[in-house]
């Protein structure tokens, strides 16, 4: 991971970048918040920053906000001063980290920066010929296509792909095409002049910079504007992008792989994803199978995510039940590996006794009716329970039957599903949309409706406490 330090936290500087190196990170140093924006502007990422307490906090994370630069921030300061670490979670930070550094602290620090784990875990053959394919194509620099299901593991199969590169040592950047904005994208991707548009306060180095002598992961392409869509084909075609009111193209050299959870080929009929982009983002293509294609899988990673979560919260790792396996193994899976993981860390947080029994696996879509949530101890539907096919009511609760249906508007039935899946997820938006089958920024528009509604929404990593 790469850490950016700010300021000199009075000699400690040196104790902390050690521990932090030691631990396998890419330690960079500014001396104050200004100097660390414009390392952060010209393309010198950061995975966290750590920033001495003493600075402005709350400008740092300001200007971050404002400038989209999306990076957590820890705070460090002498000692264990209890009103200067209030002030410093007040302004924004994450943490806070006293000095001198403790080794086991700062160890904790980084893994949870780094907690999304990059290792793809596996068992079954199918995903075994899906590593084979990428480990073969990687070594060249043709661009790759990744398609499947939301949740199938696409970015992990894109990261394996540039782990077997020839760029390995170089960076690997992930721009979310559905996650920001189309009128801040083309910024996001090219970079801007200052004083480009309202709000261009400094030049800005763009994802495709940002990457050069790497690669750059397109995440959910088909999301993008086809008017910016046809900018990314002459970059490909061209190797250059142009800033954002730049006035001189900028050579870059990157391997570009792009992910889709799309029918690509019904987008082009619709007239969503430009044809001749297609060809030349699809030059190979890796489709990851969904999880319900991998029976394999689904107990192995059960297992897995069960260690991961017991671990993460202080408790033991319990065994699943029979019929929890059962139950696992009957499921349809559409969020796939995601829904999964989120299945078994709420299985991990409810479950007590001395095994994971099938009341505490929670779904969310039952396997033979498409749509569905099982009953039982530990339901997190927005209004408590959970009904017999997991479709949910106008006060965000699911109906017991279809029957409990009628009546209600589509727009109802629409929010009461928004906010079940929400609840499903942990409250996590990105998840939820995926679940949902919506891009993200639908999803934050329906749930800015609700909120002006007076519904209750739920927050990331909110776990309905009626359940515990």
């Amino acid at each position: 991971m790469r850490l950016l330090i700010i300021g000199s936290l009075n000699g400690y500087i040196g104790a902390a970048s050690k521990l932090a190196i030691s631990r396998g990170a890419k330690v960079a140093h500014a001396d104050d918040v200004e100097a660390a924006l414009h390392a952060l502007r010209s393309g010198q990422g950061a995975d966290l920053v750590m920033v001495d307490v003493k600075l402005d906090i709350r400008g740092l994370i300001q200007s971050l906000n404002s400038e989209r630069i999306s990076v957590p921030v820890v705070a460090c300061g002498l000692g264990t001063d209890s009103s200067a670490a209030a002030s410093a979670i007040k302004a924004g930070a994450k943490e806070y980290v006293s000095l001198p550094p403790d080794p086991d602290l700062i160890a904790a620090v980084l893994q949870a920066v780094t907690e999304e784990n990059n290792a793809l875990v596996f068992r079954d053959p199918a995903m075994a010929e899906v590593l084979k394919l990428a480990a073969r194509v990687a070594p060249s620099n043709a661009s790759v296509l990744i398609v499947g299901e939301s949740g199938s593991g696409k970015e992990l199969v894109a990261r394996h792909v540039h782990q077997k590169s020839k760029r390995a040592n170089q960076k690997f950047i992930s721009v979310n095409c559905a996650a920001i904005p189309e009128n801040l994208l083309e910024s996001e991707l090219f970079g801007h002049e200052k004083g480009a548009f309202t709000g261009a306060v400094a030049r800005r180095i763009g994802k495709f910079e940002e990457a050069d002598g790497g690669t750059l992961l397109l995440d959910e392409i088909s999301e993008m504007d086809p008017h910016l869509q046809a900018k990314l084909l002459r970059v490909i075609q061209e190797r250059e992008i142009d800033r954002v009111g730049g006035k001189h193209p900028i050579k870059v050299d990157i391997r570009l792989i792009a992910t889709s959870n799309r029918d690509l080929e019904q987008a082009i009929r619709d007239g969503t994803m430009r044809e001749d982009l297609f060809y030349r983002l699809n030059v190979v293509n890796i489709e990851v199978p969904a999880l319900r294609n991998r029976p394999q899988d689904i107990e192995f990673l059960a297992e897995h995510f069960t260690a991961k979560y017991a671990d993460a919260n202080g408790v033991p790792a319990l065994p699943l039940s029979d019929a929890a396996r059962q139950k696992l193994r009957s499921h349809s899976w559409r969020g796939n590996v995601r829904e999964l993981e989120n299945t078994m860390h709420r299985a991990v947080l409810l479950a007590t006794g001395e095994e994971i029994s099938a009341d505490m696996i929670v779904l969310t879509f039952d396997a033979n009716h498409g749509q569905g949530a099982s009953s039982g101890a530990g339901s997190a539907g927005a209004g408590g329970g959970t009904g017999t096919n997991g479709t949910a009511g106008a006060n965000g609760s699911p109906a017991a039957d279809q029957s409990a249906l009628v009546g209600l508007t589509v727009a109802e039935v629409e929010r009461g599903l928004i906010i079940e899946t929400l609840h499903h997820c942990l409250g996590n938006r990105t998840h939820a949309a995926n679940i949902l089958g919506i891009s993200i920024r639908t999803l934050r528009n329906k749930l800015k409706q609700y909120t002006g509604e007076g519904v209750s929404v739920p927050m990331p990593g909110e776990l309905n406490r009626a359940a515990l």
